[in-house]
């Protein structure tokens, strides 16, 4: 059944086509504003066949995309990634070890929640932007941007289509 999943996936750029993602890239921008820390957020329709046969973990994979993304690269480490994968319905968000301790599993769950909310009535761009705005709440109660600082935009605003 998974493999199905995979195989016959919707493409992201139909859920996510151009105008949609400048909207989200706008609300990343936006919330990198009122902090310190860096957002991506990430979009894959589907896993290789042979990933999605041998059993590959969401969070699993999530991991590697915030690896592939430099994610983990910023210099506060402090970056996040939502990590969208159609095929299985599921929303991973990884966060770099400057968070660890900061923000609990219940906080990124209300994130996950609030996300799969708009995906469940059939607004995924509100989904992406309901998320990488909770994120960014979070971010900005744990570094926050002060008057006078210079912030780098150290990954791109632009969402990822994996």
């Amino acid at each position: 059944m998974r493999l199905l999943r995979h195989l016959f996936a919707p493409s992201a750029s139909g859920l996510f086509p151009a105008d949609r993602l400048q909207r989200i890239a706008g609300a990343v921008a936006a919330g990198e504003r009122r902090h310190r820390g860096e957002v991506c957020f990430a979009v894959e329709p589907a896993l290789p066949a042979w990933r999605a046969l041998r059993g590959l973990d969401v969070r699993q994979r999530a991991r590697e995309v915030f690896a592939e993304l430099g994610v983990w690269d910023t210099h506060a480490n402090n970056g996040v990634l939502v990590y969208l994968l159609l095929a299985d319905h599921c929303i991973e968000i990884v966060a770099d070890r400057g968070l660890d301790g900061r923000v609990g599993d219940p906080a990124w769950a209300a994130v996950c929640q609030l996300m799969e909310a708009h995906l469940r009535a059939g607004d995924p761009e509100g989904a992406a932007v309901a998320g990488v705005e909770a994120v960014s709440d979070l971010l900005a109660r744990h570094f926050p941007q002060a008057p006078g600082d210079q912030d780098e935009n150290e990954l791109p605003d632009l969402p990822q289509l994996l």
